[in-house]
């Protein structure tokens, strides 16, 4: 067998060093970011600099830099999105604080009750000649990696939007400087937040696995049965985040888009408009704070699935300490990678024209892969014994080191094929989008069709890619093939969170550009930073729900391994209505969000529609509207409309395990899995779809865009209607679906002790 080059030692000491220098260079971006003064004094230095193509003397007396009261406008926008984000995620932190008690102690009370809260030790689940720590220990230890999870899931997103809101009017700010600085000012900040997250998550998953050690000594198998709990927490956090956050953001945009652009046709983001404030605010808490919360638990239930396959094969048998960890130096590793990386965006290249945005951000992607895959055999290499076994159903594969390099590879390209096919789908550079563009002309409903159409047909190349992943990681290296796969996916996560974060930084910096009156060609510049991040954030999400899909089946592997189960045979009744009302659960689950957008926008639309009626001189811009009106709506909306969505994803295992037993259960899960992921791809696809063919035809940066334009002609009043429709989708319903299925596997595994001993009580007595 062999064992592994890198020494132990070296290992505990290389995994928490690589996360505090992650973090010290998240501090060092957002130092550099702090240097944009939100304040009238002009600043001496800098002056006659001209990195990224501009001289700041010539933008300064062109742009009137010296302009005292833009500046203080921009600061008071700020200040105004900053204090409504914490205050909705301070309101919704506390609602979801008490479901998160409750759950934790049901968690405890379940676990407990495995063997009637018995504090004697055990023969263990897989290797019954070796004594484990007592059921009472698994039942505290999976709680305290519950609200470990959760807490981490919480501070993950909650830093998000602090450093969003933070750059957001910094980036307006550069922007008068040219189009290069702006982006550098939003990248940085989008960095900022990866690598605080990536190495939060990191650090803390490390030091909780340390610290569970000291009671669990060698029974590594109980060990790691409790970290899986870490997983279940930043999901659930996550659940909350994506479906709040969403419908708050969604309910502001949809109000604000109705009745300000197609009613009374100002643009976007006009002052006038009593929903802007809640619109700005809404893309902090939805597209910032949930989606951290969102790729934190994808990263964190990707090394739980790891980690448990792992402690009952060869490494966890055998105590080999850095093959054990294993996921933690791939993670480590792409910290690294990902540092480099952000340097090519921030210090090596220098973006000069508008045009040189989206392949600015698109080369990122590349660059992280292709140093990856080096970065993956390098630690395939050192910290994996050349031979070794890995745990499949119940018998042990051999397995060599060069596969599960493979394993990792092939989810990290799979991840950057469904990247770029997202792309392809909803960048308005390409047919898709200018076709749907096109179908405009003759009205709202074949704009509906054919972006429904093209949502559809943008599933098949990443299924496909998910596919040949699944079925190379298992013929390798089995279930723990398909975890280190999904890890694989989410190695770059630094770099992909720091594009993802990017898009709604200058999405922001638009919308304050536009409040506080700055001219047209900063608007512009914001436009076109903003169009880039669009389309990437489009191509954050198929990574997001792609690893999503690897994520699921490997939990769903480890889960059907707890729970003893020999074979998932379709053809048992059993099984097979689980398959049924699995696949029937992303549906229900996007009716009630789409729904919640809905009623929230409809409340919006009536409040922006009494405001522009009632309040005199609003239109004409010598009245001020009511903000906070509108921002308590989204937050009241919100707040009240995410529970039954979690209610329906958290209580759903729960009510199948104990009621149907495992098998049922199992079918449940394979069902929302396989749909679940369709689901999502088309929705956050036809969603970006309609948005960009918007932006289409209001940039008229080509001769066909133009004979559909301009802002307010039919045909662009068509492409509002379908980017409205869009909204809830890619916002709201789709980026939450990938959430459903990874959380429903999770919490099946943690449970899956209780629902082998207990579950199944109808069958039973039936």
């Amino acid at each position: 067998m062999g064992a592994a080059i890198l020494p132990d030692l070296l290992t505990e000491i290389l995994i928490p060093a690589t996360a505090v220098v992650g973090i010290a260079f998240a501090l060092v971006q957002w130092l550099l970011v702090s240097k944009v003064k939100l304040s009238p004094e002009r600043e001496s230095s800098g002056a006659g600099n001209n990195k990224n193509g501009y001289s700041d003397y010539l933008i300064e007396e062109e742009e009137g830099l010296n302009n005292h009261n833009v500046v203080v406008k921009c600061a008071e926008i700020q200040t105004a999105i900053s204090e409504g984000a914490t205050s909705f995620l301070f309101t919704e932190y506390q609602y979801v604080g008490v479901f998160m008690a409750v759950f934790a102690i049901l968690i405890f009370l379940f676990l407990g009750s495995v063997e009637g809260f018995s504090t004697k030790s055990r023969p263990c689940t897989y290797s019954k000649d070796k004594i484990c720590k007592p059921v009472l220990a698994n039942a505290i230890f999976s709680t305290l990696s519950f609200l470990l999870g959760a807490f981490t899931s919480v501070v993950s997103g909650f830093l998000g939007m602090k450093i969003a809101t933070y750059a957001n009017a910094r980036t307006t700010l550069e922007a008068r400087k040219g189009v290069g600085k702006a982006f550098i000012t939003a990248f940085r900040s989008g960095a900022v937040m990866g690598f605080l997250l990536a190495a939060n998550g990191l650090l803390v998953l490390y030091i909780s696995i340390n610290l569970f050690k000291l009671y669990y000594g060698d029974d590594w198998e109980g060990l790691f049965e409790a970290i899986t709990g870490y997983g279940l927490g930043g999901s659930s956090m996550a659940l909350f985040g994506r479906v709040g956050g969403g419908i708050y953001t969604k309910a502001a945009d949809v109000g604000a888009d109705l009745v300000g652009k197609v009613e009374r046709n100002i643009p976007e983001d006009d002052p006038r408009n009593p929903a802007v404030i809640a619109d700005n605010v809404g893309d902090n808490v939805g597209d910032i704070a949930g989606m951290g919360s969102d790729l934190f638990g994808s990263y964190a239930e990707s090394s739980c699935a790891a980690l448990v396959v792992a402690s009952i094969s060869s490494f966890g048998i055998n105590h080999e300490l850095t093959a054990m960890f294993y996921p933690l130096l791939i993670s480590s590793m792409g910290i690294i990678v990902c540092l480099f990386t952000t340097l090519f965006a921030t210090d090596f290249f220098e973006i000069k024209a508008v045009k040189e945005i989206e392949p600015a951000l698109k080369k990122q992607l590349i660059i992280s892969t292709v140093l990856m895959t080096g970065g993956i055999a390098i630690v395939s290499w050192i910290a994996l014994p050349s031979s070794f076994t890995i745990f499949n159903f119940g018998v042990q594969k051999t397995v060599k080191n060069w596969e599960l390099f493979f394993c990792v590879a092939i989810g990290l390209w799979a991840g950057l094929v469904i990247g770029f096919v997202t792309e392809y789908y909803t960048s308005n550079a390409y047919s898709p989008v200018q076709d749907v563009a096109d179908s405009c002309r003759t009205g709202a409903a074949t704009n509906v069709i054919f972006g429904l159409a093209l949502g559809y047909k943008s599933v098949i190349i990443p299924i496909f890619a998910i596919a040949v992943s699944i079925f190379v990681s298992f013929s390798f290296a089995a279930m723990y093939g398909i975890a280190v796969a999904a890890l694989g996916m989410l190695s770059t996560i630094a770099t992909g969170l720091a594009i993802d974060a990017y898009g709604p930084i200058s999405d922001n910096a638009g919308g304050i550009a536009e409040m506080a009156g700055m001219s047209h060609r900063i608007r512009e510049r914001t436009d076109a930073l903003d169009a880039a991040g669009n389309t990437t954030a489009a191509i954050g999400k198929g990574f997001a729900i792609g690893s999503a899909a690897l994520v699921s089946l490997a939990l769903f592997g480890a889960f059907v391994s707890r729970a003893a189960i020999s074979t998932v045979d379709v053809l048992t009744p059993k099984v097979f209505i689980g398959l049924l009302v699995g696949a029937m659960l992303p549906y229900w689950f996007s009716a009630m969000t789409m729904k919640s957008v809905g009623s929230a926008a409809l409340k919006m639309v009536e409040e922006v529609r009494r405001q522009f009626n009632n309040i005199p001189g609003l239109m004409e811009g010598t009245a001020k509207p009511d903000y906070a009106t509108c921002v308590k709506i989204s937050t009241d909306a919100s707040i009240r409309e995410m529970i039954p969505p979690g209610a329906l994803v958290m209580l759903t295992p729960l009510i199948v395990g104990t009621l149907f037993g495992v098998e049922t259960l199992s079918g449940v899960l394979a069902g929302s899995l396989v749909s679940g992921v369709q689901i999502a791809i088309s929705a956050s696809n036809t969603g970006g779809a309609w948005d960009n063919a918007k932006k289409y035809i209001e940039a008229g940066a080509s001769e066909h865009a133009k004979s559909l334009g301009p802002k307010g002609s039919a045909p662009h009043k068509a492409a509002v209607i379908g980017d409205t429709i869009g909204d809830p989708l890619k916002d709201t319903s789709g980026p939450s679906l990938n959430i459903l299925i990874k959380l429903m596997a999770v919490e099946s595994l943690v449970f899956a002790p209780f629902f082998a001993t207990h579950g199944g009580l109808l069958f039973k007595y039936l």
